[in-house]
């Protein structure tokens, strides 16, 4: 993948940088792969706010993804790379020998004509899924599993990768992303490789009306606010808080506190916290 830059001649295009989408090899969805996706606009079932500033954007067709990868020991070809507007990471289209059609992440690396296999004695190319019990350490994995069956959960952002750093009886302890260390269960399956299109973190939207096209509303800051809308709402000019810390519209603190339960049954499971900051 690589970025594309505008000539300035607006102030939109000034800033703005796109993706070059050379990776994308097709541009219409499988039909049988995709599904209607309502947007919710933030609203619950009374039709109240319950998530604010969001709402607009594009319609989009949700392509159904194969996280779990229960296909097993069946190789599949890779027929296209496609877009998807529901992650920032790019999709691979799998055709089966069996016939059977199926898209997953596409890692970097994988292009069109390759063959991916699913399976615990599958052989460790990128693109392929094991259980981390047969992982050899140090490789970099994505689209991991929490719960075994479930489905890849983890590390699924474009350009993620953790790795295998040890195995103990049966867990085996990844590096996250995040620069967390945790722990688990060896049954759960891995893709190897790391997950594509990694220079989506470069790209600069450049103007607003691109979050507007992504369902973004406007974010207005509490200081901005009156008092009876925020309680860092209120006062002449420039205020300041007028507390303790910063806290939340509805009077909660915010900004780095720790919102975890303690009493989670996985807190077991971390070795090590990601960076607080």
């Amino acid at each position: 993948m690589g970025i594309r830059f505008y000539r300035p001649l607006t102030p939109g295009t000034r800033q703005a940088t796109v993706s070059d989408f050379s990776e994308i090899t097709k541009t219409e969805p499988e039909k049988s792969l995709v599904t209607y996706k309502h947007s919710a606009k933030g609203r619950n079932n009374r039709g109240v706010i319950t998530s604010r500033h969001r709402g607009g954007g594009h319609k989009r067709l949700y392509r159904i993804v194969d996280f779990r990868r229960d296909k097993r020991s069946i190789p599949a070809k890779v027929a296209a790379i496609e877009y998807d507007p529901n992650r920032n990471a790019r999709i691979a289209l799998l055709f089966y020998q069996d016939g059977e059609k199926r898209y997953i992440l596409a890692p970097g690396g994988l292009t069109v004509g390759m063959t991916v296999i699913a399976g615990e004695n599958a052989p460790f190319e990128v693109g392929n899924a094991l259980p981390l019990g047969r992982i050899p350490l140090g490789t970099e994995v994505h689209n991991i599993e929490l719960v075994p069956g479930k489905g890849g959960q983890i590390v699924r952002a474009a350009g993620g990768s953790a790795q295998v750093v040890a195995k103990e009886g049966d867990y085996v302890t990844l590096r996250l992303p995040s620069k967390e260390v945790r722990m688990v269960r060896k049954e759960c399956y891995a893709t190897i490789g790391k997950v594509g299109n990694a220079d989506a973190r470069n790209l600069q939207l450049g103007k607003a009306g691109r979050s507007r096209h992504r369902g973004r509303r406007p974010h207005v800051r509490g200081s901005v606010m009156n008092p009876v809308d925020h309680p860092h709402g209120g006062g002449e000019g420039r205020a300041p808080i007028g507390r303790s810390g910063p806290v939340t519209p509805w009077g909660k603190p915010a900004l780095g506190v720790k919102t975890r339960n303690r009493k989670k049954q996985s807190n077991s499971l971390i070795v090590r916290r990601r960076n607080q900051g």
